[in-house]
């Protein structure tokens, strides 16, 4: 443990004036110094493109790196459900307060009140910056924009394009970017994975990279590197992440001295397709907005194989309707994951193997006519047709709890600043906003809300400091540069000459087995103990027994992926570390030990009102734990309670 303090670097001030006193208070960069700075990107999905589409609209020069071959295939392109703002059009008491407390309360109070509020006060900005690009979104019969409800909230803030919104958004963000790259202030590098961040006297100064088509090592000098590749999901490998989503970038970037923060916040969405067999590689997502008009439930009496229509309505038991009727079938994602798999526990699940509950349209559709539900759902209706042969207009949809998405990431200061100077961390990379639970369509809200409008002005914050202290000149010769790159060679050498007998997605899928059953839906000691028992023992192996065929001097996915899979295998044991030390269950966070008599998450504010900040301190060396202390001052703790 150590006492380092972390400097979050939160304005004085109102909480309200918080954000315009650190803009104002914030140096600037004039229109012709800012053509001298370049800034590297490394992602380009919502957070990355929209960032770098912002700053070199602002005059920045950018370098954009993503290791598919088009920004449009980032993992924002498979978000469906929609995106909040506190708009307040449906004149039903939303407000930006409560877009603000509700984002606190949801992430059950582990997030910082500074940075969830600005989060809610710039949606607003997001939704007009969407439109006026063109972005169609979803709009009632007079032209007014619509709006539906999401989990852990009761007002209908999140707008939508039916089940395609992040595909939608992306497409904005792109056309933004796009523009930029046409006016050659933008040099975009697809294909192009980063593997090591440079840092120079303290500071960061570049990234190494390999071009994943012909294999070749590159070194980029910046004078400040954004770090907006994702979240960790995978290092499940079952989940509703894309197969190349990994934690590479922010892994490296952790090994180089940024802090990692509340690792073993990992969030498990309730409405997935449930796992069908053992072939499987991932998991598919039904949009949390589908539980707007599905109501979720399973049998009464357990052990019951009867069909879904066979079993009469007084038989059935909609178990979040009764646990939670303030809320119902829209409690937050946390609460109903477990919820279901309480159920199914007690042996009452429905379909194969009993690991899946019934999310049932029959009454909305009887009520509002099955037009009305094809053009709110369509293409969800027909993606779940298509992945199961079973049509959910005529009987309920089955789906089961995946993880889905992580709360945690590389800390961040107020400024979205690591503890790596000139290194930034934006959307699902960052642990920034969202606490041990993220609400539903606050992940597009946080990313174009860090892209658009926050990281262009604290950029430029940290841009004019170089300014002023004459470290404006980039070096991709020096001896930094040079070691890092030695470093990324000397792993590809390492990984390919191991030539041993297993492949990498053979120890990805036992390490995800692993996680799954010892940190998934719910943890405790004994599973927490024996999983930091075990991944040594199976990384230990992975350096040992490890096959790659090929070489690396052309495109090689299975190297691709083996360097992933080893940053999961050292991410992993970290994640456990993480869940281990909370002794306590929040959000997202489900310890067995502290749960109230009502099988409610029990935190501990006393002991554990902190964001966790690990220092990386070597290979083979055990991690140190830092604390930065949240603070409440306009929410008032509380236990959760939705019912």
């Amino acid at each position: 443990m150590s006492s380092r303090r972390l400097e979050a670097r939160i304005p004085e001030g109102p909480l309200d004036k918080k954000w315009e006193r650190a803009k104002f208070e914030m140096k600037l960069v004039n229109p012709a110094n800012k053509r001298r700075f370049k800034v590297a990107v490394v992602g380009s999905g919502l957070a990355g493109a929209s960032a770098a589409a912002s700053l070199a609209e602002l005059g920045y020069e950018i370098d954009c790196f993503c290791f598919q071959d088009s920004p449009r295939r980032a993992h924002s392109i498979a978000a469906q459900g929609g995106i909040n703002a506190a708009k307040n059009y449906q004149n039903d008491g939303d407000s930006v307060f409560r877009l603000f407390y509700d984002t606190v309360k949801g992430g059950d109070f582990r997030a910082r009140e500074a940075n969830v509020y600005r989060l809610a006060e710039v949606s607003a900005n997001i939704i007009d910056q969407c439109v006026a690009q063109g972005v169609p979104f979803a709009r009632e019969y007079g032209g007014l924009l619509a709006n539906r409800s999401f989990g852990g909230a009761q007002v209908s803030r999140t707008f939508y394009a039916r089940g395609q919104t992040g595909q939608q958004l992306l497409l904005g963000a792109y056309q933004a970017l796009s523009r930029q790259i046409a006016a050659g202030k933008v040099r975009m590098f697809p294909r192009t994975e980063m593997l090591d961040l440079v840092v120079d006297e303290g500071r960061a100064t570049g990234i190494v990279v390999r071009d994943l088509v012909s294999g070749a090592v590159r070194r980029h000098a910046a004078h400040a590197v954004v770090l907006a590749t994702g979240g960790y999901g995978n290092v499940f490998y079952l989940s509703t992440n894309a197969k190349g989503s990994n934690a590479t970038a922010i892994w490296r970037a952790h090994k180089r001295g940024a802090l990692f923060a509340n690792p073993c916040y990992t969030q498990i969405h309730p409405t997935c397709i449930p796992v069908s067999g053992e072939h499987q590689s991932k998991l598919t997502l039904m949009s949390e907005s589908l539980r707007n008009d599905g109501r979720i439930w399973v049998p009464l009496r357990g052990g019951d194989r009867r069909r879904a229509a066979e079993i009469p309505e007084a038989e059935r038991d909609y178990y979040l309707e009764r646990r939670y009727p303030a809320f119902g079938n829209l409690v937050p994602r946390d609460i109903a994951s477990r919820a279901a798999k309480g159920v199914c526990d007690e042996g009452r699940g429905v379909g194969p193997g009993g690991l899946g509950v019934y999310l049932d349209f029959a009454d909305s559709i009887r009520r509002l006519g099955r037009q009305a539900i094809a053009e709110r759902y369509g293409n969800l209706f027909e993606m779940y047709e298509r992945i199961t042969g079973e049509d959910p207009y005529a009987s309920p949809m089955r789906i089961y709890p995946a993880v889905h998405y992580a709360m945690g990431g590389l800390w961040v200061d107020y400024q979205l600043q690591s503890t790596v100077p000139g290194l930034f961390v934006l959307g699902e990379a960052n642990f920034s906003d969202h606490g041990a639970n993220r609400l539903g369509a606050s992940a597009l809200m946080q990313g174009l809300a860090d892209g658009y409008f926050v990281i262009p002005y604290t950029i430029g914050n940290y841009i004019a400091g170089l300014m002023s202290s004459d470290r404006t000149r980039l070096d991709a010769e020096s001896p930094a540069f040079a070691a890092a790159e030695a470093k990324v060679r000397e792993r590809v050498a390492r990984l390919l000459g191991i030539r041993g007998r297993r492949t990498a997605d053979s120890f990805h899928r036992e390490l995800g087995a692993l996680m799954w059953e010892k940190c998934g839906m719910s943890r405790n000691r004994a599973g927490l103990t024996a999983a930091l028992a075990e991944i040594p023992r199976l990384r230990e192996e992975f350096w040992r027994d490890l096959n790659l065929l090929g070489d690396g001097d052309g495109l090689n996915q299975s190297l691709e992926r083996a360097g992933r899979v080893a940053d999961f295998l050292e991410l992993g044991e970290l994640l456990c570390r993480d869940a281990l030390h909370r002794e306590e269950s929040c959000g997202g966070h489900f310890r067995e030990e502290h749960q109230t008599p009502e099988g409610e998450a029990e935190r501990d504010d006393e002991r554990f009102r902190y964001v966790a900040a690990w220092e990386w301190m070597g290979e083979g060396e055990a991690q140190t734990l830092h604390r930065e202390p949240l603070e409440f001052e306009h929410v008032h703790l509380a236990q959760r309670s939705y019912k």
